[in-house]
């Protein structure tokens, strides 16, 4: 017998209502997650904005309390509402999301990034992307009052972001950056868009390249000079963030301890590798091998993102229905070179109704022509399946179980950057890395994660700083001796990397200590089952219940 479909219940009622909700009031969200009708605007930014947002959060928290619990789903969504929005206030009552700058994830970028996803087939949408970026000007300066009133508080980035910030805003605001590029590239069915729409699209650009240009004026004369020298935020603040992007509480002088002893075990097991492939455990000697291999060299951003392209396709088709339920809806996976050189890798989620598909972007730091495609096998791995596109993809189609707040609102660093990061393991483990170059990149791309956890919780908690840098305090230059002998990457992306750690304390150790937690449940569950222990089932069943925070994630699997 078939199994009945789940009834909507009252608590999902109320999960429906928030993200309903939350959309109206943050458009950028609506646009990023392919809801249909969203919101005129990129939403208010400022001080009103915030306040309203968490009105709406302790609102939500308050129906989740009256709401009866019908059954496990249910309990797994009080929990994950209860968790989420109970930091979100902490973070707000704390007055964190006024100041919130730095050089990756903040207003800054995203303000900018929306327009990666705006639809542009039809004149329609252009026309919707003109007034959208009309509407820039207005974002722009709600997040100037909050960056305000959280400067009057005492509360500014450190002088680092802030100088980093400004020079991208700039960039953004030049006659030939990002603005002015995307409107002048307006085209419908290879056509460009001429006459009153592209006016109308030359007017909006100019407007937000205005806005920035105000923005990176207001960084560098106001906020610059009342910003702080020092990068750590201190261990209470740092404890705070921990929390938001694990979803789980952990000790921070023992996940200090353990990412260096992680360093120390990922570096014998990249000179074992090396011995596979020179013969001798010189892991920079193993990298030169590799690199002066013509066969996994691959020139030009558009070849590589051709090999991106293939490699996605090669391994979504050899993993469907053997490792894993691959949903028909999530084997189709975009890879782009995206429109900024910040030497980011990332991935967008699929729209509501998958016409838009999950992509993955590489922003491509300038200068870069050539690319090894043995270190960067693990990040398809990491971007595409096993990792997020499919752990995505897969929560996005499951309508008939979980609410569209589980689906497409909760989104927790630890659970996703931790799959993510397990996944490029358990791709290696299912034999999907060729050859002892590509588990060399993969344990290349681990070690820098690693190192992550090192640096970002050393420098913002206070700790002593590692022998083999010095001890004592951290300073930016242990940091970055630190991090270089940790990753041969290109200097532009590991200066960038670096400034990361600096300004979003929490974040990057969140992919290593996240793929700790998930192969400690994995573990858990495994003991508990024993002979009957299915992993196939074990993945399925818990990217089924969504991205949730880690203690979630480990009641719900083991109660």
């Amino acid at each position: 017998m078939s199994t009945p479909p789940r009834r909507p219940t009252a608590l999902d009622a109320v999960a429906e209502d928030h993200f309903a909700r939350l959309l109206r009031l943050q458009p950028a969200l609506a646009l990023s997650v392919g809801a249909p009708d969203p919101a005129p605007g990129l939403g208010d930014r400022s001080p009103a904005g915030l306040a309203e947002l968490a009105g709406l959060a302790r609102a939500t928290l308050a129906a989740v309390d009256a709401a009866p619990v019908a059954d496990e789903v249910d309990r797994v969504t009080a929990a994950a509402l209860r968790e989420r929005l109970g930091l979100e206030l902490e973070l707000h009552e704390a007055g964190e999301d006024l100041g919130e700058l730095n050089v990756i994830s903040s207003p800054v970028q995203d303000l900018r990034m929306v327009f990666d996803l705006v639809p542009t087939a039809t004149a329609d949408d252009w026309a919707d992307v003109a007034a959208r970026l009309a509407s820039v000007p207005a974002a722009v300066e709600g997040y100037v009052e909050s960056l305000r009133t959280a400067a009057a508080r005492g509360r500014v980035a450190a002088v680092r972001q802030v100088r980093e910030c400004a020079a991208e805003a700039a960039s953004h605001a030049a006659p030939e950056g990002f603005f002015a590029a995307f409107a002048a590239g307006a085209a419908v069915d290879g056509r460009p868009v001429e006459g009153p729409l592209a006016a109308d699209l030359a007017r909006g650009a100019a407007a937000a390249a205005g806005a920035y240009e105000r923005l990176a004026g207001f960084l560098r004369t106001e906020l610059q000079p009342q910003a702080p020298q020092a990068d750590a935020v201190g261990t209470e603040r740092y404890r705070l963030f921990s929390r938001t992007y694990l979803g789980a509480a952990v000790d921070l002088a023992e996940t200090y301890a353990w990412g260096q002893d992680e360093v120390g075990r990922l570096r014998a097991e990249m000179a074992a590798t090396a011995r596979e492939i020179t013969g001798g455990t010189d892991v920079a000697a193993a990298f030169e091998a590799l690199d002066a291999d013509a066969s996994t060299v691959v020139a030009g951003a558009q070849a590589f993102r051709d090999w991106m392209q293939q490699r996605s396709d090669e391994t979504v088709e050899a993993l469907a229905g053997t490792h894993f339920d691959i949903p028909e809806q999530v084997r189709r996976l975009e890879c782009r070179i995206a429109p900024t050189t910040g030497g980011g890798i990332y991935y967008t989620g699929p729209s509501e109704d998958f016409s838009r598909p999950g992509r993955m972007w590489w922003a491509v730091p300038p200068g870069q022509t050539t690319f090894s495609t043995w270190r960067e096998a693990t990040t398809v791995h990491h971007e595409g399946v096993p990792g997020h596109h499919l752990q995505i993809g897969q929560t996005a189609v499951r309508g008939e179980v979980l609410n569209r707040w589980r689906r497409q609102g909760c989104w927790v660093s630890g659970h996703g950057e931790g799959w993510a990061l397990y996944a490029e393991r358990l791709a290696a483990d299912l034999g999907h890395l060729r050859g002892p170059g590509e588990v060399m990149g993969m344990l290349d791309a681990q070690l820098l994660r690693a190192a992550r956890v090192v640096i970002d919780v050393g420098v913002h908690c206070g700790f002593a700083a590692p022998a083999e840098v010095g001890g004592g305090a951290w300073t930016y230059e242990k940091a970055w001796a630190y991090l270089t002998s940790c990753s041969g990457n290109h200097e532009d992306v590991l200066r960038f990397e670096l400034n990361r750690y600096l300004g979003w304390p929490g974040q990057a150790p969140s992919y290593k200590v996240g793929e700790r937690l998930w192969w400690s449940v994995r573990a858990e569950v495994q003991r508990r089952e024993g002979a009957a222990f299915d992993l196939v089932a074990f993945h399925r069943r818990a990217l089924d219940l969504g991205s949730v925070g880690l203690d979630v994630l480990r009641t719900a699997l083991l109660g």
